[in-house]
């Protein structure tokens, strides 16, 4: 039987634009070994403040998908060797959420743990956190610290630096395909 919080039931949202601000971030802590280009910094600024409310909430959704795809792909690669995605990748995020004060006020942790593990039983992270409310301003950093994370240990088991971001543009490409009609 279908959950009504399945991902089947939630929007995607704008999953390239929550994408590419992911690897954007990775790519900054791995070309610059953490220091911020004011130029990128700016031009994702400008982005961000050129979405509007709608555009907000549809990379709020995509960075849910992200979470989600991410979470999947996770629970796959931890099945092979019969471990629980659960108790491998939840306390190493929470962990790292927990050395971010600055960043992830320590009251958004539990909410991004849920989402986490929303994701990991097949449940839409976006649907799932929907329940309890709107999304808060203080819950924005730790939401795409969250899919930046999931990305980064991706990157990390498979010892590969684009290997979350691949994933994700190659599923968004066969997506497209399967859009598109035949050409005649």
């Amino acid at each position: 039987m279908s959950s009504l919080y399945g991902p089947e039931h939630a929007p995607a949202g704008d999953v390239g634009a929550a994408l590419m601000m992911i690897d954007s971030r990775l790519r900054t802590i791995h070309d610059r070994d953490g220091e911020t280009d004011p130029e990128q910094r700016e031009l994702s600024d400008q982005f961000a403040a050129s979405l509007g409310p709608d555009g907000a909430r549809d990379v709020l959704d995509g960075a849910c998908t992200l979470i989600y795809m991410f979470m999947t792909w996770l629970r796959k690669a931890h099945e092979e060797h019969e471990k629980d995605v659960v108790e491998y990748v939840v306390p190493n995020l929470v962990a790292t959420m927990r050395m971010m004060p600055i960043s992830i006020r320590p009251e958004t942790i539990p909410t991004m743990a849920g989402l986490v593990v929303a994701a990991a039983t097949g449940l839409s992270p976006s649907l799932w956190r929907g329940q309890f409310g709107e999304w808060t301003r203080v819950e924005m950093n730790p939401l795409e610290a969250t899919a930046f994370l999931l990305a980064e240990h991706i990157n990390r088991i498979t010892d590969d630096p684009d290997f979350a971001t691949r994933l994700i543009s190659e599923a968004l490409s066969r997506a497209d395909a399967e859009e598109k009609p035949p050409s005649a």
